[in-house]
């Protein structure tokens, strides 16, 4: 395949057509690309076809549509079991693929060592957003790999979006950046499903506290800045919120949850970490020291 970089309607191939594989390929469509679909489940295509796009009995005929081959299913098992298909490894050879589903760091390094064995370019990412944002300025979207590659095929991937972030080198930085910003989301979701839980069992509705909830996320960015070089320089510094106070206020909330029969375990292992810290003798230092503890080999 050639390594010049590709016009901007470039053709690509597109294999998984969940909603967020359906939202790329769209994507790709709207911005001029010949577009080939594929995907285990017979017909999620229809509407795809109608629009224009090129219809696959299966994969390896999808992949020898394209140079550029964008996968997003489920997780790495399901790219695996795709990839392992009948013809697929050889007709990817000398492609490249980009792929976008969701999985760990090591299994974005499993996959990258299959695809050096089988001639294939290889490229890992990860959606920070919605479906709703592919295809406009809202969308985000994170890569790790080879750098040739990325700049090589950026001109089409673009068509997704212009969010794109280039990440290093090493294939796991994407998918460990991915993990990384779902564990704030996951918690803070799980935060917010309590908060609306405890609120409601003292007579305030979600309604009620749903603006003073978006008052808590907006002070957010700076402490989370603030927090990160903390643990980087290793300052931990507690002057504005002592691990004392945090750990106190935390025990109001398991208090006040179990009151009222509610599981606050959650809590419990967050005030547990903050325990723990004071327990080393670090209770006039800051919150971020618990990253130290969850994490010693760092």
């Amino acid at each position: 395949m050639t390594s010049t970089t590709p016009s901007v309607t470039a053709p690509v191939t597109v294999l998984g057509l969940g909603p967020m594989g359906r939202s790329l390929a769209e994507a790709f469509l709207a911005a001029g690309h010949p577009t080939t679909v594929w995907n285990r489940t017979a017909g999620r295509d229809r509407e795809l076809l109608a629009r224009g796009a090129h219809g696959a009995a299966t994969a390896a005929e999808a992949v020898t549509a394209s140079e550029l081959v964008v996968i997003c299913v489920l997780d790495n098992a399901a790219v695996e079991a795709v990839l392992a298909g009948p013809g697929v490894a050889e007709a990817l050879a000398g492609r490249t693929v980009v792929n976008l589903s969701a999985d760990t760091p090591a299994r974005a390094r499993q996959l990258a060592a299959w695809a050096a064995e089988h001639g294939v370019d290889y490229l890992d990412g990860a959606i920070m957003t919605p479906v709703t944002t592919i295809g406009t300025p809202d969308a985000v979207y994170l890569h790790s790999g080879p750098e040739e590659l990325y700049r090589r095929h950026l001109p089409t991937l673009t068509a997704l979006g212009p969010g794109h972030s280039y990440l290093g080198a090493e294939i796991g930085r994407a998918a460990a950046h991915d993990l990384a910003l779902l564990d704030i989301f996951w918690s803070a979701m799980s935060g917010y499903a309590h908060a609306l839980a405890v609120a409601r069992a003292e007579g305030v509705t979600g309604r009620e506290l749903a603006p003073f909830a978006q008052g808590i996320v907006a002070i957010l960015p700076p402490i989370f800045e603030a927090l990160a070089g903390d643990l980087d320089d290793g300052t931990f510094s507690g002057e504005d919120n002592p691990l004392t106070s945090a750990a106190s206020s935390m025990a109001h909330v398991i208090e006040a949850s179990e009151s009222h029969g509610i599981d606050a375990g959650v809590m419990r292992a967050a005030e547990g970490l903050a325990r723990r810290v004071i327990g080393l003798g670090h209770g006039e230092g800051g919150f971020i020291r618990t990253a130290e503890l969850l994490n010693p080999r760092a």
